[in-house]
């Protein structure tokens, strides 16, 4: 197991550049196994899960050529559908959430796609009902092993049809989409999810050939296509990471620049580090956080009441940046509920905050109160452990901001999500160090 050490108290300076954003990549990538034709996509980030994935498209034979840092060339035209069925698939399926995306490519390719239950956080019930309800909708015949949690669909093609979806789901939407763009006839998905990631991989489908129109709206038309050919893509930079810049500026008092965040794929994201008080700063389309030298004060709402963020489907505030709010308001002037709908354990971690001095009042598995210090009260340094890579980022941004040397173990789930997170605050001046 792997541990950060880290001397918190110091001030930061400087330029950060956002990696790719990780959540469009497990979408992009699983969209190489619609084409035997080649697909180079660039600004990929180089962290644990996504190398995972390459890893799994590569023994399934896709062709994997690393072109340069970030930019690599994918060829799915020998692609070897016994290892589905192979126990080695099984055990490296199982590891990654992602995973669960090569389902809908591989059935509308060749008639057939295979899952182990997937892994990935534990931040509580993450079903995948909807996947498979649009599959068996498009007319695939749906088996599960219940002695080893394994999934299949199967069918000879694929037809058509209109689906409702009964939740906005990213992955179940990016999944469905990729089914749907090789089946005969049209499918329209209403209540699609319609997140820039999601755009992202429905622009890059067109550019291969597919025919959907409905393009970031909840309704997405799609017409099927006989087959798919080449093509490139660069994808947008991680706004979860954009966030977690943000919150690390303010909480540290630094003045930092985050470059090319692409503003208009940010959604509320600004807007809600506003309503804590953060200047956020457009510059281009770079952001810039001042010093900000006497802290920050949560806005309340305009009757008086204490404000409330909470996640919600797109074009609302995303459920990974929760952790990130829920550590910055420790150091605010003023009061906020942090409700967490989607996941029942995502709040798990405030225990270690509160450890560190933080003032929170868990008031169920989804909702916390967050009574701030304004810094006249500074986090306290603590060993703590990461449980899941937003909650780690978080502990890792109160330990920057904490008086003392603190330890975080288990930072493989940072990994999984930040790539070479050590070496880029040892950049901009933080006090970092990784111990094996």
């Amino acid at each position: 197991m792997k541990t950060f050490r880290i001397e918190g108290g110091h001030k930061l300076k400087g330029e950060i550049q956002p990696q790719g954003a990780k959540n469009e990549a497990l979408q992009i990538l699983c969209a190489v196994l619609l084409t035997p034709e080649k697909i180079t996509i660039q600004n990929i980030p180089d962290i644990i899960d996504v190398n995972k994935l390459i890893t799994l498209l590569g023994k399934l034979g896709v062709k994997v050529t690393k072109e340069s840092h970030g930019s690599y060339s994918f060829q799915a035209d020998a692609v070897n559908m016994a290892y589905l069925e192979s126990a080695e698939f099984k055990k490296d399926a199982r590891g990654l959430r992602g995973s669960i995306m090569i389902v809908g490519p591989l059935l509308a390719r060749f008639g057939k796609g295979y899952i182990p239950k997937p892994g990935g956080d534990k931040i509580g019930r993450r079903r995948i009902d909807t996947h498979f309800e649009g599959f068996i909708k498009l007319g695939a015949t749906f088996r599960y092993n219940p002695e080893d949690y394994f999934y299949g669909v199967e069918a000879k093609r694929l037809k058509g049809t209109d689906m409702l979806l009964d939740e906005a789901s990213v992955t179940g939407t990016a999944n469905i989409v990729m089914a749907a763009v090789l089946a005969k006839g049209v499918t329209t998905i209403y209540n699609a999810a319609c997140e820039p990631y999601l755009q992202q991989l429905c622009k890059m489908l067109n550019r291969m050939g597919a025919k959907i129109t409905g393009i970031g709206s909840n309704l997405l038309t799609i017409e099927g296509v006989e087959s798919l050919g080449g093509t490139e893509h660069t994808m947008l930079p991680d706004m979860i990471e954009i966030g977690s810049w943000i919150g690390l500026a303010a909480m540290t008092k630094s003045a930092l620049t985050i470059k090319n965040v692409s503003w208009k794929d940010l959604g509320q994201i600004p807007n809600v580090f506003r309503k804590l008080g953060i200047t956020v700063e457009q510059k281009g389309d770079d952001i810039f956080v001042p010093e900000h030298t006497n802290g920050y004060e949560i806005q309340n709402y305009i009757d008086g009441s204490i404000l409330t963020i909470a996640d919600a489907p797109w074009p609302g505030f995303t459920p990974d940046l929760l952790s990130i709010v829920l550590v910055v308001a420790t150091q605010a002037k003023g009061e906020v509920l942090v409700h967490q709908k989607m996941f029942e354990s995502r709040l798990f971690f405030v225990d270690k905050l509160i450890d560190m001095g933080a003032k929170i009042i868990l008031c169920d598995p989804h909702r916390a109160t967050v009574i701030g210090h304004d810094f006249k009260s500074q986090l306290k340094a603590t060993t703590m452990t990461s449980p899941d890579i937003r909650a780690g980022i978080s502990l890792l941004i109160a330990a920057l901001s904490a008086e003392g040397t603190s330890i975080i173990h288990n930072i493989e789930q940072i990994d999984r999500g930040y790539e070479c997170i050590d070496e880029r605050l040892r950049a901009i001046g933080a006090k970092i160090e990784r111990i094996d």
